[in-house]
């Protein structure tokens, strides 16, 4: 248990950031499933879309530290790959 008066502060922060953090993975999981759905489905224009949107949570999430960046990199580089090889199976 914190006795200080900073280190009261510093449990309310770190508990303050972690729900944020939280908030933020859950989002990328979150939009991550909407990509694979049109992507299981066979739909290159939007899983297009969705993978965007999922780029745009992962870059988000990065810049603010809650992932490292080059974590965000490889989460779109691997869903990008994904896409690629759907559009492979098209044409």
């Amino acid at each position: 248990m914190a006795h200080s008066l900073s280190s009261k502060k510093r449990v309310r922060q770190n508990a303050k950031r972690r729900m944020i953090n939280r908030a933020r993975k859950s989002q990328i999981k979150t939009q991550t499933k909407h990509f694979e759905e049109p992507l299981s489905a066979g739909d290159a224009k939007a899983a297009e879309e969705q993978l965007r949107l999922a780029a745009k949570k992962l870059d988000k999430a990065a810049s603010k530290s809650t992932m490292h960046k080059r974590t965000a990199a490889r989460k779109k580089s691997r869903l990008a790959k994904k896409l690629n090889q759907l559009k492979a199976q098209e044409s």
